[in-house]
Protein backbone atom coordinates (compact mmCIF):
# COMPACT_ATOMS: atom_id res chain seq x y z
CA UNK A 1 0.00 0.00 0.00
CA UNK A 2 3.05 2.04 0.74
CA UNK A 3 4.43 1.85 -2.64
CA UNK A 4 1.00 2.48 -4.32
CA UNK A 5 0.93 5.91 -2.16
CA UNK A 6 4.15 6.66 -3.42
CA UNK A 7 3.39 6.12 -7.23
CA UNK A 8 0.56 8.51 -6.82
CA UNK A 9 2.64 11.23 -5.24
CA UNK A 10 1.87 10.78 -1.33
CA UNK A 11 4.57 10.36 1.59
CA UNK A 12 3.40 7.35 3.19
CA UNK A 13 4.15 6.67 7.27
CA UNK A 14 3.74 3.60 8.98
CA UNK A 15 2.94 3.45 12.33
CA UNK A 16 2.46 0.39 14.08
CA UNK A 17 -0.44 0.31 16.31
CA UNK A 18 -1.39 -2.52 17.32
CA UNK A 19 0.42 -6.18 17.43
CA UNK A 20 -0.38 -9.94 17.95
CA UNK A 21 1.20 -12.06 20.94
CA UNK A 22 0.32 -15.73 22.16
CA UNK A 23 -2.93 -16.63 23.04
CA UNK A 24 -4.03 -16.55 26.63
CA UNK A 25 -4.71 -20.44 27.08
CA UNK A 26 -2.62 -21.90 23.96
CA UNK A 27 -3.97 -25.75 25.49
CA UNK A 28 -7.02 -24.41 23.97
CA UNK A 29 -6.15 -23.40 21.02
CA UNK A 30 -3.44 -26.67 20.86
CA UNK A 31 -6.29 -28.53 20.99
CA UNK A 32 -8.94 -27.43 18.56
CA UNK A 33 -6.08 -28.18 16.07
CA UNK A 34 -5.81 -31.16 17.45
CA UNK A 35 -9.43 -32.09 17.05
CA UNK A 36 -8.43 -30.46 13.18
CA UNK A 37 -6.12 -32.54 12.33
CA UNK A 38 -7.88 -35.60 13.30
CA UNK A 39 -11.26 -34.44 11.02
CA UNK A 40 -13.77 -33.41 13.33
CA UNK A 41 -14.45 -30.11 11.71
CA UNK A 42 -16.28 -29.76 8.83
CA UNK A 43 -14.82 -26.57 8.13
CA UNK A 44 -11.91 -24.26 8.95
CA UNK A 45 -12.92 -20.57 8.41
CA UNK A 46 -9.65 -17.95 8.37
CA UNK A 47 -10.61 -14.45 9.26
CA UNK A 48 -6.89 -12.80 8.91
CA UNK A 49 -3.63 -13.33 7.80
CA UNK A 50 -2.22 -13.31 11.31
CA UNK A 51 -4.46 -16.59 11.71
CA UNK A 52 -2.91 -17.72 8.64
CA UNK A 53 1.11 -17.29 10.45
CA UNK A 54 -0.40 -19.06 13.99
CA UNK A 55 -1.57 -21.99 12.19
CA UNK A 56 1.64 -21.83 10.11
CA UNK A 57 3.25 -21.95 13.37
CA UNK A 58 1.90 -24.37 14.73
CA UNK A 59 2.20 -26.64 11.71
CA UNK A 60 -1.59 -26.95 11.95
CA UNK A 61 -3.06 -29.77 9.95
CA UNK A 62 -6.37 -29.76 7.39
CA UNK A 63 -7.19 -32.67 6.64
CA UNK A 64 -9.01 -32.92 2.97
CA UNK A 65 -12.33 -34.08 4.02
CA UNK A 66 -11.98 -30.36 6.00
CA UNK A 67 -13.43 -27.41 3.54
CA UNK A 68 -11.25 -24.34 4.19
CA UNK A 69 -13.08 -20.68 4.14
CA UNK A 70 -11.35 -17.06 4.07
CA UNK A 71 -13.08 -13.83 4.62
CA UNK A 72 -11.57 -12.26 1.90
CA UNK A 73 -8.87 -12.17 -0.81
CA UNK A 74 -6.22 -11.62 0.96
CA UNK A 75 -6.76 -14.02 3.96
CA UNK A 76 -7.03 -16.35 0.77
CA UNK A 77 -3.58 -15.30 -0.56
CA UNK A 78 -2.08 -15.92 2.63
CA UNK A 79 -3.39 -19.17 3.14
CA UNK A 80 -2.42 -20.29 -0.74
CA UNK A 81 0.96 -18.92 0.02
CA UNK A 82 0.86 -20.97 3.16
CA UNK A 83 0.41 -23.97 1.34
CA UNK A 84 -3.53 -24.74 2.52
CA UNK A 85 -6.27 -24.57 0.12
CA UNK A 86 -8.54 -22.30 0.08
CA UNK A 87 -12.70 -23.86 -1.01
CA UNK A 88 -14.57 -20.41 -0.09
CA UNK A 89 -14.39 -16.96 -0.34
CA UNK A 90 -17.22 -14.48 -0.11
CA UNK A 91 -17.64 -12.66 -4.00
CA UNK A 92 -19.40 -9.37 -2.46
CA UNK A 93 -18.55 -8.43 0.80
CA UNK A 94 -15.01 -9.39 2.37
CA UNK A 95 -16.01 -9.35 6.34
CA UNK A 96 -17.56 -11.37 8.56
CA UNK A 97 -20.79 -10.55 7.71
CA UNK A 98 -20.34 -11.06 3.61
CA UNK A 99 -19.07 -14.17 4.64
CA UNK A 100 -21.93 -15.36 6.47
CA UNK A 101 -24.54 -13.60 3.94
CA UNK A 102 -22.99 -16.36 1.28
CA UNK A 103 -22.52 -19.42 3.25
CA UNK A 104 -22.46 -22.14 1.26
CA UNK A 105 -25.58 -23.60 3.13
CA UNK A 106 -23.48 -26.35 4.06
CA UNK A 107 -24.19 -27.55 8.00
CA UNK A 108 -21.63 -29.34 10.08
CA UNK A 109 -19.28 -28.18 12.63
CA UNK A 110 -17.01 -25.52 12.19
CA UNK A 111 -13.84 -24.39 13.71
CA UNK A 112 -13.23 -20.00 14.02
CA UNK A 113 -9.77 -19.33 15.18
CA UNK A 114 -10.09 -15.72 15.90
CA UNK A 115 -8.26 -12.65 17.53
CA UNK A 116 -9.13 -12.68 21.44
CA UNK A 117 -11.31 -9.32 20.55
CA UNK A 118 -12.43 -10.21 17.83
CA UNK A 119 -16.64 -9.49 17.38
CA UNK A 120 -18.81 -12.56 17.61
CA UNK A 121 -20.60 -11.09 14.37
CA UNK A 122 -19.30 -14.69 12.65
CA UNK A 123 -19.93 -17.31 15.46
CA UNK A 124 -23.61 -15.82 15.64
CA UNK A 125 -24.49 -15.75 12.15
CA UNK A 126 -23.59 -18.98 11.78
CA UNK A 127 -25.39 -20.29 14.43
CA UNK A 128 -28.15 -18.82 13.26
CA UNK A 129 -27.43 -20.52 10.10
CA UNK A 130 -27.78 -23.93 11.87
CA UNK A 131 -24.18 -24.08 12.13
CA UNK A 132 -21.87 -25.44 14.94
CA UNK A 133 -19.46 -22.93 14.92
CA UNK A 134 -16.68 -23.57 17.52
CA UNK A 135 -14.64 -20.14 18.30
CA UNK A 136 -11.20 -20.53 20.00
CA UNK A 137 -8.78 -17.73 20.49
CA UNK A 138 -5.71 -17.62 18.05
CA UNK A 139 -3.67 -14.99 19.36
CA UNK A 140 -4.11 -11.51 21.11
CA UNK A 141 -4.18 -8.17 19.72
CA UNK A 142 -2.21 -5.75 21.91
CA UNK A 143 -1.65 -2.42 21.65
CA UNK A 144 1.49 -0.33 20.57
CA UNK A 145 2.50 3.01 21.47
CA UNK A 146 2.93 5.89 18.53
CA UNK A 147 6.15 7.08 18.21
CA UNK A 148 6.65 11.11 19.83
CA UNK A 149 7.42 12.13 16.38
CA UNK A 150 4.39 10.72 14.65
CA UNK A 151 1.58 11.87 17.60
CA UNK A 152 3.48 15.40 16.91
CA UNK A 153 3.11 15.35 13.37
CA UNK A 154 -0.60 14.28 13.42
CA UNK A 155 -1.42 16.77 15.94
CA UNK A 156 -0.13 19.76 13.82
CA UNK A 157 -0.88 18.92 10.33
CA UNK A 158 1.91 17.72 8.71
CA UNK A 159 0.37 13.86 8.70
CA UNK A 160 -2.93 15.01 7.11
CA UNK A 161 -4.41 11.54 6.08
CA UNK A 162 -4.82 8.43 8.20
CA UNK A 163 -6.18 5.03 6.66
CA UNK A 164 -7.73 2.34 9.16
CA UNK A 165 -7.17 -1.21 7.95
CA UNK A 166 -9.33 -2.40 10.89
CA UNK A 167 -11.23 -1.36 13.95
CA UNK A 168 -8.14 -2.19 16.12
CA UNK A 169 -6.49 0.14 14.21
CA UNK A 170 -9.62 2.91 14.69
CA UNK A 171 -9.77 2.07 18.24
CA UNK A 172 -5.79 2.74 18.78
CA UNK A 173 -6.19 6.33 16.49
CA UNK A 174 -8.88 7.60 18.95
CA UNK A 175 -7.05 6.47 22.10
CA UNK A 176 -3.57 7.31 20.73
CA UNK A 177 -3.81 10.66 18.63
CA UNK A 178 -7.15 11.98 19.40
CA UNK A 179 -8.70 14.95 18.80
CA UNK A 180 -7.29 15.55 15.26
CA UNK A 181 -7.18 18.60 13.43
CA UNK A 182 -10.56 19.20 11.39
CA UNK A 183 -8.25 19.19 8.16
CA UNK A 184 -7.40 15.44 8.37
CA UNK A 185 -8.82 12.90 6.12
CA UNK A 186 -9.48 9.82 7.45
CA UNK A 187 -10.25 6.90 5.16
CA UNK A 188 -11.94 3.17 6.55
CA UNK A 189 -10.92 -0.34 4.51
CA UNK A 190 -15.00 -0.75 4.27
CA UNK A 191 -18.31 -0.51 5.92
CA UNK A 192 -17.01 -2.74 9.23
CA UNK A 193 -13.92 -0.08 9.53
CA UNK A 194 -15.83 2.99 9.22
CA UNK A 195 -18.28 1.89 11.36
CA UNK A 196 -16.22 0.75 14.49
CA UNK A 197 -14.27 4.31 13.68
CA UNK A 198 -17.34 6.41 14.15
CA UNK A 199 -18.61 4.04 17.41
CA UNK A 200 -14.58 5.27 18.76
CA UNK A 201 -15.44 8.74 17.90
CA UNK A 202 -13.74 9.12 14.86
CA UNK A 203 -14.87 11.42 11.72
CA UNK A 204 -14.39 9.06 8.51
CA UNK A 205 -14.54 10.73 5.21
CA UNK A 206 -13.25 8.06 2.86
CA UNK A 207 -15.33 4.54 2.75
CA UNK A 208 -13.30 1.79 0.49
CA UNK A 209 -15.97 0.51 -1.61
CA UNK A 210 -14.14 -3.33 -1.61
CA UNK A 211 -12.31 -4.19 1.59
CA UNK A 212 -8.72 -4.14 0.02
CA UNK A 213 -5.90 -2.03 0.26
CA UNK A 214 -6.19 -1.01 -3.38
CA UNK A 215 -9.78 0.08 -2.84
CA UNK A 216 -8.87 2.26 -0.01
CA UNK A 217 -6.51 4.17 -1.57
CA UNK A 218 -8.63 4.59 -4.67
CA UNK A 219 -11.33 6.00 -2.31
CA UNK A 220 -8.68 8.12 -0.92
CA UNK A 221 -7.48 9.22 -4.50
CA UNK A 222 -11.21 9.91 -5.78
CA UNK A 223 -12.22 12.09 -2.92
CA UNK A 224 -8.49 14.06 -3.03
CA UNK A 225 -9.69 14.73 -6.94
CA UNK A 226 -13.08 16.01 -5.86
CA UNK A 227 -11.69 18.10 -3.69
CA UNK A 228 -9.11 19.81 -6.17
Amino acid sequence: MAATLRRHGAQPVIAPLINFASADRPELLAGALERLAAGEYDWLVVTSATTVDVLMSASAAVPPTTRVAAVGETTAAALTASGYRVDFVPTKDNSARGLVAEWPGASGRVLVPQSDIAEPTLVDGLAGLGVEAEYVSAYRTIAVQVSPEIAADVASGAINVILLSSGSIARQVQAQLAPLPAATVVAAIGPRTAFDARAAGLIVQVIAEQRSADSLVEGLIDYVKELA
